[in-house]
């Protein structure tokens, strides 16, 4: 059952407030989340669609706050410093950029340690942030919101994995279900006795009984954590993938065991200066790949997927009204952009609706990304003439945003390049044209030049600009205008109606109606 965010939230904590007053709204108010984590201690900001929250800033500080805990049972010393300093720094900031109070929640490292709570005492003496510290379930369902932010409908087990512990999560049907914790987290594996031998040992000892409280896990695998992000940057640099968006790249167990071999024969400071990772997280990704190796011998997931979402955007799932929650996250992020940047905001919808009659059958995966597009087809109107058609594919391809595959992302790129430009071989995007199928492509530039001709019949709102009428076995495209907008139908609007043709491989006839 999906409670409201006051039923579930003592207090609106961390927040302290509600964050979503108006179920409608389509705008989230800028606010600020700390993750204390036992690695890394990082301040996002929020901003930007309510539904597709954007990062207004979004800081790193690697820490290792857990390092030597499995021993000491305390706090890595140096790493209290750095991370008081790193807390100290986000406070300034919040301050300078005038947001309400940071939230910060704190996990493994400092839930676990003996001096936990002296380390959450100095930080609200020194800085005034209070830091919330939650237990393993929590965290384990935090993260799982995090993807069901992201992912809405997602079914499968979540694996976030930190610098201290390992969480696992079921969701489907929109909910989070059983969760477990576990110690294997890859600062907590170096502490292990035995060498590799030894840590592989306990690995398959623990992720045993994890199994056994979960039962099998046949679905998708959505990895969440810096590790595992680490492992899918080298995947892709193994397989010289064209497309360097973490979220949502999709990896097979057959990838995952290639990665494995690839990783253990390189060097890893020259594997670390391939892949752009920094030392300190190279260092721990021979200790995330046993767990890794081991989690899908033990769990046998269909495939497996990367998140970039987790902790910090399950706090904001939290509080989201079911009703806010049911929406898709790309169809509201393309009308937050298109009431931000274009220069005609609504028209977008009327571009739907007139470029929907060349896509009748096209099931309603494809039909999103086509109103995607066209809300989104003229956001990048101030980029330069000369680069429009690639800013419009860089902006799609390369964007933070959920409920979008790579091939998708393609697909929306793609036909906000021919909204722009009529052809596009031989440009710097060619492979990653690949990751759509030939019969994919060939719809995105149709739609591309549907969306080319009927933005040349802007008429002031709720006019009507036209329709077109499509006979796929005939091959046979109808223009019908009203008299109204006949004269837009000039000589630069009528060639690109014949390009729009000649992709259809069409015959074609213009009706003028009184």
């Amino acid at each position: 059952m999906n409670l409201p965010p006051e039923a579930t939230i003592p207090d609106w904590a961390p927040f302290g407030r509600p964050l979503f007053d108006d179920p409608s709204a389509r705008a989230l108010s800028r606010i600020g989340v700390v993750d204390v984590g036992s690695n890394s201690v990082r301040m996002v900001v929020f901003d930007g669609a309510a539904r597709s929250p954007a990062y207004f800033y979004n800081e790193k500080i690697m820490c290792a706050l857990g390092a030597g805990l499995s021993e000491s049972g305390r706090l890595n010393p140096e790493g209290r410093v750095r991370a008081l300093a790193a807390l100290r720094r986000f406070q300034h900031l919040a301050g300078d950029l005038d947001l309400p109070p940071l939230a910060a929640v704190a996990t493994a490292a400092v839930r676990e340690a003996t001096d936990g709570q002296e380390f959450c005492d100095e930080v609200l003496r020194e800085t005034g942030l209070s830091i919330r510290v939650i237990d393993g379930d929590e965290e384990a369902r935090l993260s799982a919101q995090g993807v069901l932010l992201g992912w809405p409908g997602a079914y499968g087990l979540i694996c976030d994995i930190g610098g201290s512990s390992m969480e696992l999560a079921e969701i489907a049907n929109n909910r989070v279900g059983r969760r477990v914790t576990s110690p294997l987290g890859p600062l907590k594996l170096r502490d292990i006795q035995g060498g590799r031998k030894g840590r592989k040992a306990h690995i398959k000892q623990v992720m045993t009984e994890l199994r056994a409280q979960l039962g099998p896990q046949r679905d998708r695998l959505f990895l969440v954590g810096g590790s595992w992000r680490a492992i899918a940057r080298i995947d892709m640099l193994r397989r010289d993938y064209p497309l360097k968006v973490l979220h949502e790249y999709r990896m097979t167990v057959r990838d995952v065991h290639e990665t494995v071999k690839f990783i253990e024969s390189q060097d890893l400071d020259k594997l670390r200066s391939k892949s752009g990772l920094s030392a300190s997280r190279i260092s721990l990704v021979p200790y995330a790949i046993d767990v890794l190796t081991r989690l899908i011998r033990e769990f046998k997931p269909k495939d497996i997927a990367i998140s970039s979402y987790g902790i910090r955007e399950g706090l904001l799932f939290e509080q989201m009204p079911q009703r806010l929650r049911d929406r898709d996250p790309l169809i509201e992020a393309s009308y937050f952009a298109e009431a931000k940047d274009a220069r005609l905001p609504g028209f977008g919808k009327q571009l739907f609706e007139f470029v929907m009659p060349l896509f009748k059958s096209a099931p309603r995966s494809q039909v999103r990304l086509i109103k995607a597009a066209c809300l989104l087809h003229d956001v990048s109107w101030r980029a330069h003439p000369d680069y429009r058609a690639e800013v419009c594919f860089d902006n799609v391809t390369r964007a933070n945003l959920g409920g979008l595959k790579h091939s998708e992302r393609v697909f929306i790129g793609l036909a906000l390049q021919h909204r722009y430009k009529n052809k596009r071989e031989g440009n710097r995007f060619d492979p990653i044209y690949a990751l759509l199928e030939e019969k994919s492509q060939k719809q995105a530039e149709i739609l591309g030049k549907a969306m080319r001709f009927g933005a040349m019949l802007w008429l002031k709102r709720d006019a009507r600009m036209g329709r077109l009428t499509w006979f796929p076995k005939k091959r046979r495209l109808e223009l019908r205008l009203p008299k109204e907008a006949a004269a837009l139908f000039g000589e630069v609007a009528e060639a690109r109606f014949q390009s729009l043709v000649t992709a259809l491989e069409a015959t074609s006839e213009v009706f003028i109606e009184e």
